[in-house]
């Protein structure tokens, strides 16, 4: 697999789309820090590290709904790829569906949301945006 993160957005968009209550994702620190955004976020409902069925351990994302069953997670998308590195700079970062969803950046100061990047004044490559 050559990209790891557009396969745990692609897990993860597909459970939601199949109204799974949770998924599983092979878990990795960068993967960690991404799912613990989406937790902070309000996408999901909670992030836990279990052993696998082998020796590679496993993020157990618990998905959220609605309170009439709608999807939290609208969409997501892959903006960074290994093809097409995208980077911005702290005046540049994007605000997604008019400030409705959130993008998530890996900066000098480690992964963090969009919002949290124009606060400390960093710019970085954009990851994902999800709304």
């Amino acid at each position: 697999m050559t990209d790891p993160i557009a396969d745990m957005l692609t897990r993860v968009r597909n459970a939601v789309n199949a109204r799974h209550p949770r998924v599983d994702v092979p878990a990795s620190r960068f993967k960690a820090e991404i799912a613990r955004i989406l937790e902070q976020e309000g996408y999901i409902s909670a992030v836990k590290l279990v052993e696998g069925d082998g020796v590679t351990p496993v993020l157990r994302l618990s998905l959220k709904y609605g309170p009439r069953g709608e999807n939290v997670i609208s969409g997501l998308k892959r903006v960074s790829r290994p093809g097409r590195r995208v980077y911005l700079g702290r005046d540049d970062v994007p605000k997604v569906m008019g400030g409705l969803g959130t993008s998530i950046l890996t900066t000098s100061r480690g992964v963090m949301t969009g919002q949290q990047a124009i606060r400390e004044g960093v710019g970085g490559e954009v990851l994902c945006n999800i709304w």
